[in-house]
């Protein structure tokens, strides 16, 4: 009985050590990721932003108001990807318009890199998209680094360039800086006289053009962003190369509340890495070499108790 024991007690301990590198550098790494069941509700706030209002056919500017809604559907999720619906909604609270822009995109991405996946539906505003670079996140343990990041309104990729270390609420983060040169986006009809267009009747065709840049603040360890900064610029063109009028202009910020709900997230993702990779594979360690001694010395321990 007693060298049965001894056995199991080394068997428990050699299993123990075996198991803290494997969980360490394997299995954490396969725990950790992308939430297919996502939900979650951000908000930006636009000050003094201008943009072309269809119900006044002008110009307008205003505070905006712009409220984000993620939600995951987990019945297109698998042990690689997540598929992630969005809605967003701007309102002008100025000038008391409600819903003046409304746009749908969904998105499929590797949960363990954030890497793009074209599959499942992906699409902006109900018209299929390829996907490519970053999607929502960045990947575990960020680097000092250039990201491909994917732009919806542009639907490319562009370089996310780092650029400094930055603390938001506390929390150590990298921040990442996109910039989009111009980009022709769509091409419809206005009235000419909306435009502005003397000596031209009728409606002319436009082309809406886009350019911008967008700041990521992002928690290294999880990849998680956890402040965002759009400086949106969008202005229609006549066939000519003319610019006719602002579209859409304005710099959007997450609000505090926003903020402060993604570094809790964050910090929350923080600890559960730190407690995969680190925390419980040290305590295997010491577990399984405090079991091993022990079988040892209650091995070496026997012959002398028959005697």
């Amino acid at each position: 009985m007693g060298r049965i024991s001894t056995l199991v007690l080394i068997g428990f301990g050699a299993f123990f050590i075996a198991l803290a590198p494997l969980l360490k550098f394997w299995a954490a790494s396969q725990i950790i990721s992308a939430p297919a069941d996502q939900f979650g509700i951000t908000r930006l706030e636009a000050k003094g932003a201008q943009y072309f209002s269809l119900q006044d056919l002008k110009v307008l500017t205003g505070d905006l108001d712009i409220i984000v809604t993620t939600r995951g559907d987990v019945k297109e999720a698998n042990s690689q990807r997540v598929v992630w619906d969005e809605a967003t909604v701007v309102n002008d609270v100025t000038n008391s318009r409600p819903q003046i822009d409304i746009s749908e995109r969904r998105s499929a991405f590797d949960r363990y890199t954030g890497l793009g996946v074209n599959c499942c539906g992906t699409s902006i505003e109900k018209a299929p998209v390829t996907l490519e670079g970053q999607i929502y996140k960045f990947p575990f343990d960020v680097e000092k680094k250039t990201y491909k990041v994917f732009n919806s309104t542009a639907q490319k990729a562009f370089d996310a360039k780092f650029v400094r270390e930055e603390s938001v609420n506390g929390l150590p983060a990298y921040v990442f800086e996109q910039d989009v040169p111009p980009t022709k986006t769509e091409t419809r009809t206005a009235p000419a006289n909306v435009l502005g267009m003397t000596g031209t009747t009728g409606d002319v065709q436009v082309d809406r053009w886009y350019d911008g840049k967008t700041t990521y603040w992002v928690e290294p360890v999880t990849g998680a962003p956890v402040k965002q900064e759009l400086q949106r610029h969008e202005v229609l063109k006549t066939q000519d190369g003319v610019e006719r009028t602002a579209a859409f202009v304005a710099t959007a910020k997450m609000t505090e509340q926003t903020i402060g709900d993604l570094v809790k997230s964050a910090q929350e993702g923080k600890s559960q890495i730190n407690l995969l990779r680190n925390i419980i594979p040290l305590v295997l360690l010491i577990v399984g070499g405090v079991l091993v001694l022990a079988g040892v010395l209650l091995g070496r321990r026997r012959p002398d108790a028959t005697e």
